[in-house]
């Protein structure tokens, strides 16, 4: 059933015909669209659209638009290109590229993945939050950027075995942070980190910190930190104890600990250096290309 909150139902958005609607969060939502050209040209495209509450708020749309205007600076093979921002009949939206394939919480529902896959994954997702943590605007300057929301349903994996990281709706720029610390909570509460948690400042160390709750997740088929409630798993993230891996070699339990430390500067001083780690280990695991990834979710997810 449709969300009370989504776009009434209808068949075109601007020059855009609205397939169906493949996502919904807290701001905004997405429809896989068809964008068409001349001689016939068709592509399947993903349109973001900002719920009514979030229409209304020139806030939060604020926040909307500079999203888009971010995400247009940013092209790399692991995040969603965003390609547009448009409004039509009065609603903003964002073209984005759409991804054939699952997103990691739907690959998760067939169970856990073999360790060699699940620290693909991982490698692919610090390559691509490396990228967005050093990311400069035209002029050279940073961008400052922290993505807040590492989850299973912001990662993609496309009929390619491409991993795609997704939903900047809540990324800021360092130079927007006093006025958004205020939406720091909007994430999913098990793959926040503890500074988060805490509504303080964050850096690159907090992707950090949700990275290695998804991949202790893709290892073991369990979050490290949920309660009963939100408010019992952030009391388990602000503490932050170590976890057991038992059954995962040591270094890669020695860089899930690192990353999973209560205090940021106890975690690795950039996410290359994750993902150097990542890939020697990955190396270790009989070397899982994406050619392996594609093959394994196609043989378990429709």
């Amino acid at each position: 059933m449709d969300d009370p909150q989504s776009l009434p139902l209808r068949r075109t958005l601007g020059p855009y015909r609205l397939l169906r609607r493949i996502g919904v969060g807290g701001m905004a939502e997405v429809y896989a669209a068809k964008a068409f050209g001349a001689s016939g040209f068709e592509k399947r495209i993903a349109l973001k659209t900002p719920l009514p509450r979030v229409q209304e708020n020139h806030q939060l749309l604020r926040l909307l638009i500079e999203e888009a205007r971010i995400g247009a600076q940013l092209h790399h093979r692991n995040l969603v290109a965003v390609h547009d921002l448009g409004v039509a009949d009065g609603v903003y939206y964002i073209r984005m590229d759409y991804i054939d394939g699952p997103d990691l919480r739907t690959v998760l529902a067939h169970g856990r993945l073999p360790p060699e896959l699940a620290v693909l994954i991982a490698e692919e997702l610090a390559r691509g939050l490396d990228y967005v943590h050093n990311a400069c605007d035209e002029t050279g300057r940073p961008l400052g950027l922290v993505h807040r929301d590492v989850s299973p349903s912001n990662i993609l994996i496309s009929s390619q075995g491409e991993v795609k990281l997704a939903d900047f709706g809540i990324a800021k720029a360092t130079v927007l942070a006093d006025t958004t610390r205020g939406d720091a909570r909007k994430g999913k509460y098990a793959y926040m980190s503890p500074e988060q948690v805490q509504g303080v400042r964050l850096s690159h160390r907090s992707d950090q910190f949700s990275l290695a709750v998804t991949l202790v997740e893709m290892l073991t088929g369990r979050r490290p930190y949920e309660g009963a409630s939100p408010l019992e798993t952030m009391e388990l993230i602000r503490r932050a104890e170590p976890i057991e891996l038992l059954d995962v070699q040591p270094s890669l339990r020695e860089l899930v600990a690192r990353c999973l430390a209560a205090e940021p500067y106890d975690r690795y001083a950039s996410t290359a250096e994750v993902r150097e780690v990542l890939g020697a280990v990955r190396r270790t695991l009989r070397g899982a290309e994406i050619e392996d990834l594609r093959t394994w979710v196609r043989a378990r997810v429709n």
